[in-house]
């Protein structure tokens, strides 16, 4: 177990995760953290719930808490691509928590919503923009943002990113970026897409892997109910309410049993 207060982290960040009760790291972050510290490039295996959004903030807010930007406007110095919107806001609300001492600003970027706001805080000057790509492309194109003064890249969850058919606006953005930068690369697989990605992004990345490959994380219990087709609706329904003796329940036909998976 590692206390966060090992980690070299700046007092402010320390601060800040102790307010929130967060003591200790997780593996992916005891293990990441350092060697993001020092400007390595990370190839993160890690499943949701492991912690990984630390794992890449924190280091960020470090790197940029130390030197203040004197970049011009609409020029962030981070960069996260997430693949959907919710972790989006996920992670701006992480970023929100962990440098509440620190004079860094950032934005959330991505569909689905007015681009109005989006506009203005880039207008107003980021150090780290938080997107989807489809509404980042679409700013870059329009001439909101430059991605040319990026120090850092994360790439979060990318083999969602490839799943929900990200490759080309991926490709398109990763054209704008500088080739001297540090990547931070996640992923809860690694088929040979997203492993030939991570081949064209990182520089001798430090690979963590903290489970296994395409395993549950340890926080998320599975269970299998085999049900015969024609009660699956009335079985959903007890679940929902809460009503697990319908699963155990006698019966003199076929009835639904529960297993745990592996």
């Amino acid at each position: 177990m590692t206390a966060f207060d090992t980690l070299s982290l700046r007092p402010e960040i320390q601060a800040a995760l102790a307010q929130l009760g967060h003591h200790t790291a997780t593996p992916i972050q005891s293990r990441a953290i350092p060697h993001a510290l020092a400007g390595r490039d990370i190839l993160g295996i890690a499943q949701t719930g492991t912690g990984k959004t630390a794992a890449f903030t924190l280091p960020i807010l470090q790197r940029l808490g130390a030197a203040p930007s004197a970049l011009p406007l609409r020029m962030p110095r981070a960069l996260i691509l997430t693949p959907t919107r919710e972790l989006a806001v996920q992670i701006g609300e992480s970023i929100t928590n962990y440098g509440a001492g620190l004079k860094i600003a950032h934005t959330v970027i991505l569909g689905g919503v007015g681009q109005g706001s989006q506009v203005k805080a880039l207008t107003g000057g980021v150090d780290i923009v938080v997107a989807t790509p489809g509404r980042l492309l679409d700013l870059m194109t329009q001439g909101h943002v430059r991605l040319d003064k990026v120090e850092v890249l994360v790439l979060d969850e990318a083999d969602r990113m490839l799943d929900m058919g990200f490759i080309h606006s991926l490709k398109k953005i990763m054209a704008k970026l500088p080739a001297n930068r540090q990547t931070l690369f996640f992923s809860a697989t690694m088929p040979a897409d997203v492993s030939e990605l991570a081949g064209k992004m990182l520089r001798d990345p430090l690979r963590v892997e903290v489970t296994p490959v395409s395993t549950t994380a340890e926080r998320i219990a599975q269970k299998v109910i085999f049900v015969p087709s024609a009660e699956k609706r009335h079985v959903l329904f007890d679940l929902i309410r809460g009503d697990a003796r319908a699963c155990s329940a006698p019966s003199s036909s076929p009835g639904p049993s529960m297993a745990p998976t592996a």
